[in-house]
């Protein structure tokens, strides 16, 4: 029985793998393309990398990414951070990048630069993200849900959230791949389980500080659709891969200030719901595409067009964790984004609502000038 193709070539890498480089470094730039997915390239470098400052730019052709027109396609890259690659090990390394266009203005699918702009100025805030990543594994050749009975479906869900054995759980030697990676690559990547709809997935990322919580989370999802590609299996992030009584996949986003994390934290963590709840139309506009189709007041989500908060209550738009509601201080949760969201508009617009505008920044506008 012969293995998939993705999976009998890694067994051939392996041969090639502890090759000596000759002094050479090899670079992977990713970088978030004008559909939100994930692009990336490799280059040849001749020394270590100690700092990000030794990182060249480089650029790549816009017109094929949906991020430039052909008769001006290049965008730049600029890197920002980098990691310890798990695939290439050694000193090989991942590298980050923000996407610019010629005239030194931020391509109009780069929201990073202006969520940075919100945490430079609200550094004192120090504020603390932890975002939980759900997403759905599909079989590639058919695009249905992986190892789901051919022209049917499984048994109703209840067994499968956190589930243990055969029938119960599929693919945890891709999710398991997937967690060492993470922590290879030294992504602060707090746990995995899996979740509610079988063949859907949880890895959950933080708590990070600011722009570091976007930069992880894309990295994150970086390593797994790479390590879903030689396992010859699909990533999808839609929030709702099927439709019907089934779960869909969200990315719940955990937030606290320093204020919040003390003794009476309690009335910030208020205060700062209040804020949310006035703006909750603007928040949605950046909570993911075909969120519509999440938020519907069942499967644990609150309502779409409604805001709600409460304590342990996983069917508000808010809530605030049972413990945090004992002690009088910690974090709360926001449970209307979807699993494909951009983490910088997502943790941009949280900041931008509960610690305070900044001239020159608003996340809905940049938002907006995506479809201009």
């Amino acid at each position: 029985m012969s293995l998939p193709l993705g999976i009998e070539s890694t067994t051939i890498l392996n041969k090639y793998r502890n090759l000596p480089q000759n002094g050479s470094i090899i670079a992977e730039y990713i970088w978030i393309d004008g559909t939100e997915s994930i692009r990336s390239k490799a280059r040849t470098l001749n020394k270590k990398i100690t700092s990000i400052k030794d990182l060249p730019e480089w650029n790549f052709d816009g017109s094929s990414t949906c991020q430039a027109p052909g008769d001006d396609s290049d965008v730049l890259l600029r890197p920002v951070a980098y990691y310890p690659d798990p695939f290439r090990l050694g000193d090989n390394i991942i590298v980050l990048a923000e996407c610019y266009n010629n005239d030194g203005t931020p391509n109009k699918f780069n929201h990073r630069t202006a969520a940075s702009k919100l945490f430079t100025k609200h550094a004192s805030e120090e504020i603390w993200f932890g975002l939980e990543q759900e997403y759905t594994l599909l079989d590639p050749v058919d695009g249905a849900i992986y190892g789901w009975p051919k022209g049917g479906f499984p048994a109703p869900q209840g067994p499968y959230y956190c589930g243990v054995g055969a029938g119960k759980v599929y693919a945890r030697d891709l999710i398991e791949a997937h967690y060492r990676a993470c922590l290879y690559a030294g992504i602060t990547i707090s746990g995995i389980n899996a979740e509610v709809m079988p063949s859907q997935w949880e890895f959950q990322v933080g708590p990070c500080t600011g722009i570091a919580m976007g930069d992880e989370l894309w990295v994150a999802r970086y390593l797994l659709h790479r390590i879903a590609e030689e396992f010859g299996i699909v990533v999808t992030l839609h929030p709702k891969p099927l439709k019907g009584d089934w779960n869909g996949a969200g990315c719940h986003t955990n937030v606290s200030t320093k204020g919040m994390r003390v003794k009476g934290g309690m009335k910030l963590i208020e205060e700062a719901i209040e804020k949310l709840g006035k703006r909750h139309l603007d928040h949605i506009k950046l909570y993911g595409t075909d969120n519509d189709q999440r938020l519907t007041g069942k499967h644990e989500t609150a309502s779409m067009t409604k805001f709600s908060s409460g304590v342990a209550n996983r069917g508000c738009s808010i809530r605030i964790p049972r413990s945090v509601g004992l002690e009088g201080y910690g974090y709360f949760e926001d449970r209307r984004p979807a699993s494909n969201i951009d983490p910088y508009l997502v943790t941009g617009i949280v900041t931008e609502t509960i610690c305070g505008p900044v001239d020159g920044v608003d996340m809905v506008e940049e938002f907006e000038k995506e479809s201009k």
